[in-house]
C-alpha cells in the first residue's frame, strides 16, 4: 500500500475533518427538519391520534438523526485540531457511515483509507502546527 507523507496526510485529514463536520451538520439539520415537519403535519390534521403518532415518530426519528450527527461533528473538529482521540472517533463514525449508501459509503471507505495509514499514528502524536489551530484547506 502506498503510504502518505506528512503533507499528503495533512491534506487528507483536513478534507476528512471538513467532510465529517459538513456531512454531520446536514444530518443535524435533517433531524430538526423531520421533527418540525412531522409535528406540524400532525397538528395540521386536526386529529388528536394522528398528531400524537406523528409527533412521537417525528421526535424519535429526528432525535435519532441528531444523536447520530453529534459524534461526526465532534470527530471532524477533533481531526482538524489533530487530536489523537478524534482518529478513533472518526473511525467509528466512518464505520457507521458505511450504511449510508452511496455518499456515506464513499466517505466511510475514505475515512478508513486515510486514518489506517501507518503514518497516521505519528501524525496524531506529533504536536499540531500553528498552536494546534485548524484552518481551511488551501
Amino acid at each position: 500500500m502506498n503510504q502518505l507523507n506528512e503533507q499528503q496526510l495533512h491534506q487528507h485529514v483536513t478534507l476528512l475533518g471538513w467532510l465529517d463536520v459538513i456531512g454531520s451538520a446536514v444530518f443535524l439539520v435533517i433531524g430538526v427538519f423531520v421533527m418540525a415537519l412531522l409535528g406540524g403535519i400532525g397538528a395540521a390534521t386536526g386529529d388528536p391520534v394522528a398528531a400524537r403518532i406523528l409527533g412521537i415518530v417525528g421526535s424519535t426519528v429526528g432525535a435519532l438523526l441528531v444523536v447520530l450527527a453529534l459524534p461526526g461533528i465532534i470527530a471532524g473538529f477533533g481531526l482538524l485540531q489533530r487530536k489523537a482521540w478524534a482518529r478513533f472517533l472518526a473511525l467509528v463514525v466512518g464505520f457507521l457511515n458505511l450504511i449510508n449508501f452511496p455518499l456515506g459509503t464513499a466517505i466511510g471507505i475514505y475515512t478508513f483509507w486515510v486514518l489506517m495509514q501507518e503514518s497516521a499514528t505519528g501524525y496524531f502524536e506529533a504536536p499540531a502546527p500553528r498552536g494546534g489551530q485548524w484552518h481551511a484547506p488551501v
